[in-house]
């Protein structure tokens, strides 16, 4: 699959922008905070519904504008699809698929990418957040109906959590809150079913993470990826507890002779009670796990170097793309590098480069184009203070887009 077009309305500082794109290589060149990397952004947010950057989709409308609208035309083996999504400041966001009225998160059915970022050195260093964000976003990837599992979760454990506050506040015991037992319930199914597609992703990403790290690397450092589950036990996101210490499975060890993952969770939910009574909020579940990373057996949280942790996160996106080329039916994803080869030194970028190269299409920004290795640099967009200058353009798939804009 690749993006043969792009249209942008009010997105971020873009007021418009039109783009046609080829299969291959092409490089988005700007100095910083023109607007390369918001291009790249918009790709991602159809195949992800989420930004690598922020969290609120607030920020990707312009300043003045009601709504931000993206339009990409995906094509494969021939066809093409046009997917269109409009974002609200007020109201629930609104997406077409060939002109005809779908939901955004019918989209992640058509669009697939991996987007290597600066920002994904926190992978490795940053909160357990951060890895529960990149884990989802594949997850949506490969099975899109998950979006609605997780949208359903995050609205009951937001009513659980309002529960738990008020009944702080009032000082209810745990045997006034009859209420709880029906969120629990709720929050159970939803929850049990994003842990175990968490455990089952994270095996599957065990083999091709070890391929990736090598291409990168040259060298055998044994990454590896260890589930920590807050309903076994752990808490990684009490900074006083040690994630690596309890709570650690497997989807091996979930199938074993020992209560399935619902029974856990409910079982977790009981034992907690008492503190989240105190504290007024959700103790267990997905939204509290974390995934250990590990290098020659050891955190590499804490003792991977600069370059081994840049490694680490660069293998984990490899590998994501790999498992989406595998189970796609619309060929590889879009590989999109955002002012990564800066972050690199000569030997990765060219071990880069080479582990990227028969990609059906790769998007990277650059602000210095001689960061790019030369067999990547073959296409040139340049980018302005939110304005294209310089690039490849349809100017017929233009016009029907630009026709098109009130689609939406």
């Amino acid at each position: 699959m690749h993006v043969a077009r792009l249209s942008l309305t009010d997105y971020r500082n873009y007021r418009t922008a039109e783009l046609a794109f080829e299969p291959g290589a092409t490089v988005i060149v700007g100095r910083n905070g023109q607007g390369k990397t918001n291009l790249v952004e918009s790709i991602g947010y159809l195949a992800t519904l989420g930004s690598h950057r922020v969290s609120s989709d607030q920020a990707l409308i312009r300043a003045g504008a009601d709504a931000a609208v993206v339009r990409a035309v995906l094509a494969h083996g021939g066809r093409e699809v046009l997917l269109e999504l409009q974002l609200n400041r007020q109201g629930a966001n609104r997406a077409q698929v060939n002109r005809a009225a779908a939901k955004p998160r019918d989209l992640p059915r058509y669009a697939h990418t991996v987007l290597f970022a600066p920002e994904d050195l926190a992978i490795v260093r940053g909160e357990p957040s951060v890895r529960r964000r990149m884990l989802d976003g594949l997850l949506v990837q490969r099975i899109p109906r998950l979006a609605g599992v997780m949208a359903d979760y995050e609205r009951v454990l937001k009513q659980r959590n309002s529960l738990l506050k008020s009944a702080r506040a009032r000082g209810l015991a745990a045997a006034q809150l009859t209420t709880l037992d029906i969120w629990d319930e709720r929050l159970v199914g939803l929850g049990a079913e994003l842990i175990d597609r968490r455990l089952e992703l994270v095996d599957e990403l065990r083999e091709p993470l070890a391929a990736a790290y090598r291409s990168i690397v040259d060298a055998d450092h044994r990454p590896e990826l260890q589930p920590v589950l807050s309903i076994d036990g752990a808490d990684p996101d009490d900074e006083t507890t040690d994630a690596a210490s309890g709570g650690t499975t497997t989807a091996l060890d979930a199938a074993a002779d020992r209560p399935g993952t619902a029974e856990r969770f409910a079982a977790a939910l009981t034992a907690l009670r008492r503190r989240e009574l105190e504290r007024g909020v959700t103790l267990a579940g997905p939204h509290r796990d974390d995934v250990l990373l590990l290098l020659n057996g050891l955190p590499a949280k804490g003792y991977a170097s600069h370059g081994e942790s840049w490694s680490f996160a660069l293998a984990l996106r490899l590998a994501s793309a790999e498992l989406l080329r595998r189970d796609s039916a619309t060929g590889d994803p879009v590989l999109v590098l955002d002012d990564v080869f800066a972050e690199l030194d000569r030997r990765r970028r060219e071990r880069l480069a080479a582990a990227i190269g028969e990609y059906e299409q790769v998007l990277i920004t650059a602000a210095v184009l001689e960061d790019v290795p030369e067999p990547l640099a073959g296409r040139v967009i340049q980018i302005d203070a939110g304005r294209v200058v310089g690039a490849p353009t349809d100017p017929g798939a233009d016009v029907t887009l630009e026709a098109e804009a009130s689609g939406v």
